[in-house]
C-alpha cells in the first residue's frame, strides 16, 4: 500500500501546542505565574511553535502571549458580552453561509484554525464541519445578487489544497461570482502553509482572488512570513491586512506605526483596525474607543495616508463597518 505523505505544513501544524503546562514549562513561568493561567478555557489551546518561540520567557507581559494562551481574565463573565456578539444567527442562510453584506456571503468553510486566538468572536460556535459544501454552492449558484463569497471559518487555510482547489474550481463555474476573498492568520504562525500546490490553485482560479490577513502586532510580520505572502502577490492576488485593536498588545501609538509601517514595506495594505468583538471571555482586551480615536489621529501625523488603517467596528445587523473615525 503506497504511504500517504502529508505537507510539509501539516508535519509542521502537529509540533504546535496543545496542553496549556507543556506551554508553561516552556516559557519558563513561575508558580505564581501559571496561577494567572486560566484554570478552563472554551477554547482550547493552540499556539504554533515559531509563536510560541517568538514569546518572552519566564513574563506574562508579552503581546504575543496574551493573544493565544489564556489567562485567568477569560473566566469572568462580563455585561454586554456575549457569546455571539455579532448576532450572526441570525444572518445565516445554512448552517455555513452568511449573508450580511450586499452583494457578498461568508462561508465559514472550516471550524479548525492555525492558531486559537483569545479574543476570537466565533469561539463559541460548533467545531464540526466538513468540507463539503453542495448546499452551499446551490444557494449561492442560485443568488445572481452574490458577486462575492468570503472565505473565512475558522480560517480557510486549514483545509487541504485538494479540498481549497475544489472549493474555488466549484465557485470559478458560478457565472456570476467575481471575487473569492481569503480571511486568514495561518501564515504568520505556519508561513509554510503557502506551499506550491497553494500558490497553483491560486494562480488558477477564474476569479479575482483577494487575500486579507490578520496580523496584529509587529512580532508576527517576520521575514518568513514576508517572504511567503510576497509570494502570493507576486500572482497578482492583492493582499490587505486586518488588525483588532487590543489592550497590552497594540493600543501604543509606537506598536502601531511600527506594525503599519512593516505591514507597507512588504506591500501589504492596512486596511481595518476593528475595535474589539465583544465576547464573552475578551473583556480584558478591550480599548476605550477614545484611545484608538487617538491613535488613529497620531498615525494620520506620522504615518503615509495608505499606511493608515480604516477605524472601525462591527455592529450586529448592520450591513456594513461602522467606521469610529476616517482616516481621511
Amino acid at each position: 500500500m503506497r504511504k500517504i505523505v502529508q505537507p510539509k505544513w501539516r508535519r509542521i501544524q502537529r509540533q504546535s501546542f496543545t496542553q496549556l503546562d507543556t506551554l508553561a514549562d516552556f516559557l519558563q513561568l513561575t508558580v505564581e505565574q501559571r496561577k494567572l493561567l486560566a484554570s478552563f478555557c472554551t477554547l482550547p489551546l493552540l499556539v504554533p511553535r515559531r509563536l510560541a518561540e517568538k514569546m518572552n520567557k519566564e513574563t506574562l507581559d508579552d503581546p504575543l502571549l496574551k493573544q493565544f494562551v489564556p489567562l485567568r481574565e477569560e473566566n469572568q463573565l462580563t455585561f454586554d458580552f456575549q457569546e455571539d456578539p455579532l448576532e450572526e444567527q441570525k444572518a445565516t442562510i445554512t448552517s455555513r453561509l452568511l449573508k450580511k453584506y450586499q452583494g457578498r456571503v461568508l462561508l465559514l468553510c472550516t471550524a479548525a484554525c492555525g492558531m486559537h486566538c483569545r479574543f476570537c468572536f466565533r469561539q463559541h460556535l460548533e467545531k464540526s464541519c466538513e468540507p463539503i459544501f453542495s448546499e452551499e454552492l446551490a444557494h449561492i449558484a442560485g443568488d445572481k445578487s452574490i458577486r462575492e463569497v468570503i472565505l473565512s471559518g475558522g480560517d480557510p487555510l486549514a483545509l487541504s489544497n485538494e479540498a481549497l482547489g475544489s472549493l474555488l474550481q466549484q465557485l470559478g463555474e458560478i457565472p456570476h461570482l467575481s471575487r473569492v476573498r481569503f480571511h486568514t492568520r495561518f501564515p504568520i504562525g505556519i508561513p509554510e502553509r503557502i506551499d506550491k500546490n497553494l500558490l497553483s490553485i491560486l494562480s488558477e482560479s477564474k476569479l479575482q482572488v483577494w487575500f486579507v490577513t490578520h496580523i496584529n502586532h509587529p512580532l508576527e510580520l517576520d521575514r518568513d512570513v514576508a517572504v511567503a505572502l510576497k509570494k502570493v502577490q507576486q500572482l497578482g492576488i492583492p493582499v490587505l491586512n486586518q488588525s483588532v485593536l487590543l489592550h497590552g498588545v497594540n493600543d501604543t501609538e509606537d506598536v502601531l506605526i511600527n506594525l503599519n509601517e512593516r505591514l507597507v514595506d512588504c506591500g501589504i495594505t492596512p486596511y481595518y483596525l476593528h475595535q474589539l468583538d465583544r465576547v464573552q471571555g475578551a473583556a480584558h482586551f478591550e480599548v476605550d474607543d477614545d484611545v484608538g480615536k487617538a491613535l488613529i489621529e497620531n498615525l494620520k501625523e506620522k504615518c503615509s495616508g495608505y499606511a493608515v488603517p480604516r477605524y472601525v467596528r462591527e455592529e450586529a445587523g448592520v450591513a456594513c463597518k461602522t467606521h469610529i473615525l476616517s482616516t481621511a
